[in-house]
């Protein structure tokens, strides 16, 4: 993750005066989304959180999408729906 943090925030820079929503797909990805979303609160993540950031921005979490996940039931299809 360290190694990929420069590359994120320049694109990041690129794309979000277009970005909506973004979809975290699990607590590592909602803690970035936070921090690059800016604000000082820092909603707890969970499958199904919306947290509406300062930015005007909506951040959805959602268990991520992982063979563990899907196969013990955190993480159905319906819950992805």
């Amino acid at each position: 993750r360290d190694t990929c943090a420069p590359w994120l925030d320049a694109e990041w820079r690129l794309v979000a005066p277009h970005v909506r929503v973004v979809v975290a797909l699990g607590g590592f990805a909602w803690q970035i989304a936070l921090r690059l979303t800016g604000g000082a609160r820092k909603p707890k993540f969970g499958h199904g959180v919306l947290a509406e950031r300062p930015s005007g921005i909506r951040l959805l979490g959602c268990y991520h999408p992982s063979q563990q996940n899907m196969f013990t039931g955190r993480l159905t299809p319906a819950m992805l729906d």
